[in-house]
Order: structure tokens, then C-alpha cells, then sequence
């Protein structure tokens, strides 16, 4: 299941805290690092979407940028 953008920005910093302490073995801040990279990713590509469709509605309903 697919977790939501928030689910994934709260699990990506429980990883950057327990990278922080440095008490974890190489292999585990490794194993971390790289599930941190995917989660990156994925919320990047979930924020790129939000964006194209706030583009789109704003095409489509013929809103000026610049109107408030």
C-alpha cells in the first residue's frame, strides 16, 4: 500500500533522527540511508503532481497566475 506524502515526510525523519545519533552499525545506516533516498523520491514525485494538477485547474479555469 502506498503510504501518503505525510506518512512518507514523517517516516524520512525518524530515518534522518536515528542517522543522527550514529548509533547504528554500517549495514542499518546503509540499509536506512537508501530506504531515505526512496522516500525522497516519492515525495518529490507526489509534490511534482500536486503541482501539475494546481497547474491544470488553473489553466483550465482560466485563472491568471497574478489574481489573487
Amino acid at each position: 500500500m502506498e503510504m501518503s506524502f505525510e506518512e512518507s515526510l514523517t517516516e524520512l525523519e525518524g530515518i534522518v533522527d536515528k542517522l543522527e545519533k550514529g548509533q547504528l552499525s554500517l549495514d542499518e545506516s546503509l540499509m536506512l540511508f537508501e530506504k531515505g533516498i526512496k522516500l525522497v523520491r516519492e515525495c518529490n514525485t507526489k509534490l511534482q503532481n500536486a503541482q501539475q494538477k494546481v497547474e491544470q485547474l488553473i489553466v483550465e479555469n482560466g485563472i491568471s497566475r497574478t489574481e489573487k
